[in-house]
């Protein structure tokens, strides 16, 4: 439990509800004081300049000469990856969409993924994950009572995408993870989704089947893609002047795209664990990561964030209804949701994990080989 005195920063909208935030005497936090040097040392000048993105999109389209596509694209149906997905036809970038299907896509998401492949001509590929595997998987998550409630995606969606730009001998995965919008996220709030004792600790544990087809990836498995197939992430909107608000009047006015609601709402799950899961369970409210992000990126006023953060992080009506179809699809009973929900929170720590070794080869890796 935090015990501390509520305060909240200055300068972002970040507080006491991460229990690991400092705050100078100025009453600045730790979290958007970060932020702001990792994004200077990332970005540069790039917003300014655009040789640096001129520069990589060259590069992909040098090292894509003779192959069917230039590169992949993760698509969600969320804005970030449908704005990069627009950027590289600007380019005239050959790109293959593609999107894990987990079976949580919300009515929007699908709409926009097929509206964006057909208005920019764009090849794409849909792979949908074992259901039977992938839900035992979610539930063990959920029953663990972790923050982490999304890793199983967040893990599915790095092994289906290299699994796919290794099949098509591309080198380059486009993200639309970007630090406008996602720069500030604490530590306890997302612990590493590529610790695979973690994540099989709690799949034995809580879960009821055994792995096999799930895309699993891990360190070993980053290692090999990276070293041997030569395949490398690129979060094209850090490269760009990115303004969310700005993305979505061109998405709206020139693809017919459509809002859901929320970040990373394109997906029922997600919006129904970072809406009401994590706000009850751990009062971790995902707004005010996001809103922080925004804000030290430009994008929006602290004052207009606080204003955003009155609005209720969820509506009890819809939510009533949002779990009966969240535990029917995972076949269980709404009972058994609600005391999913009740049981006390816990963090990646209070369960086996490699955090020590793999920051010990992260560093080691960041210091000679990126």
């Amino acid at each position: 439990m935090n015990h501390r005195k509520y305060q909240q920063c200055k300068r972002c909208v970040m507080d006491t509800t991460d229990p690991d935030i400092q705050f100078d005497e100025n009453g600045i936090c730790n979290l958007c004081t970060d932020f702001l040097k990792k994004r200077k040392i990332i970005m540069g000048s790039r917003s300014a300049d655009k040789k640096e993105f001129e520069a990589l999109i060259e590069k992909i389209k040098n090292d894509g000469k003779h192959k069917k596509y230039d590169t992949i694209l993760g698509i969600s149906g969320g804005v970030d990856s449908c704005y990069a997905a627009y950027l590289l036809k600007q380019n005239n970038i050959r790109v293959l969409l593609v999107h894990m299907d987990n079976g949580w896509n919300s009515d929007d998401s699908i709409l926009n993924i097929k509206n964006i492949a057909k208005k920019l001509g764009y090849d794409y590929e849909s792979y949908v994950l074992d259901w039977e595997e992938f839900k035992d998987v979610q539930l063990a998550f959920l029953r663990a009572s972790v923050v982490e409630a999304e890793t199983p995606t967040d893990v599915a969606i790095l092994g289906v995408l290299h699994r796919i730009a290794a099949k098509y001998h591309v080198k380059y995965i486009i993200s639309g993870g970007n630090l406008a919008t996602e720069g500030i996220l604490p530590p306890k709030w997302h612990y590493n989704a590529k610790d695979t004792r973690y994540f099989n600790y709690i799949q034995k544990r809580f879960g009821t089947k055994k792995i096999r087809k799930f895309p699993n990836f891990g360190f070993k498995t980053e290692l090999y893609y990276k070293f041997i197939k030569g395949i490398r992430i690129i979060y094209l909107l850090n490269y760009v002047n990115y303004n969310k608000d700005n993305a979505m009047k061109i998405l709206q006015n020139e693809l017919g795209w459509r809002y859901y609601g929320g970040k990373h709402y394109e997906s029922r799950f997600t919006k129904f664990v970072q809406s009401y899961l994590l706000p009850k369970k751990f009062n971790l409210d995902y707004r005010k990561a996001t809103f922080s992000s925004q804000i030290c990126a430009g994008n929006m006023t602290r004052e207009e964030a606080i204003e955003a953060l009155k609005a209720p992080v969820y509506n009890e009506e819809d939510i009533e209804r949002e779990k009966e179809y969240i535990a029917k699809k995972l076949c269980i009973s709404k009972a058994e949701l609600n005391e999913i929900i009740e049981t006390p929170g816990k963090y990646y720590y209070e369960y086996p994990n490699d955090e020590k070794k793999l920051n010990f080869l992260y560093g080691v890796y960041r210091k000679y080989f990126s």
